[in-house]
């Protein structure tokens, strides 16, 4: 079997794994697809254009485990309930592969690294590697009668989200959207269940907040210059 071989990267707004949402299509930021140079061939992108969304196959690049394990603790689950690893989508597995759909938004050339392909709704880091790109097909890849297991279970209730004195103004109205998005969905760990402050970046903000009973409030935001607090 040939090996696989790392055909892209994407550039998103998340440069640490806390944060990122649980689930692609969860919240739609923008993201983009750059080629390695050996696959920046445009006929290679031909016809693509006519679909709306993508799988992407990547690779689970920041999974520091060794080895892997039958059972794992799903956050869904408050991380006290072992389940059968293939019945999860834990980055800990035998091979370290992650599946996604998102939204194609556009394909153009940026001119820096050739044709790049925007897209929307990842659930990725920052520079993960992309080992393949295949289009989704909605007559049959969409299943609407589908069972959800455990995850059908667990009640996903949004947090209200609040925002200390004028932290908000400082936030730009384009990334505001997405940020409250991401914040409604609680992203602490789901057996955390604290009143400490939780610190992550996004886009070019670091981001600080607490929750207390159903309300995260946002307790400070710093603007990021060159992944720096300025």
């Amino acid at each position: 079997m040939s090996e696989l071989k790392v055909i892209a990267t994407i550039k998103t707004d998340f440069p640490t794994k806390f944060g990122i949402p649980r689930q692609s299509g969860l919240v739609f930021t923008k993201e983009k697809i750059v080629f390695e140079k050996e696959y920046r061939v445009d006929t290679a992108l031909r016809g693509l254009e006519d679909f709306s969304h993508l799988w992407l196959i990547w690779a689970f690049s920041e999974n520091k485990s060794d080895g892997w394990s039958p059972t794992v603790r799903p956050p869904r689950l408050g991380g006290n309930k072992r389940v059968g690893v293939f019945a999860t989508r834990s980055p800990n597995r035998p091979n370290p592969i992650g599946l996604s759909s998102v939204k194609i938004e556009k394909i153009y050339n940026d001119g820096e690294n050739g044709t790049v392909i925007e897209v929307s709704g990842a659930d990725l880091l920052d520079g993960t590697p992309i080992y393949d790109i295949k289009p989704y097909l909605a007559f049959t890849d969409s299943h609407p009668e589908a069972k959800g297991g455990f995850a059908d279970n667990v009640l996903c209730d949004n947090l209200t989200v609040e925002f200390l004195n004028d932290t908000k103004d400082q936030i730009h109205s384009q990334d505001l959207e997405n940020l409250i998005k991401i914040l409604q969905s609680d992203p602490r760990p789901h057996y955390q269940n604290d009143d400490r402050v939780y610190a992550f970046e996004y886009a070019k903000y670091h981001i600080e907040f607490k929750v207390s009973s159903n309300v995260l409030t946002v307790t400070k935001v710093q603007f990021l210059k060159d992944g720096k607090n300025v």
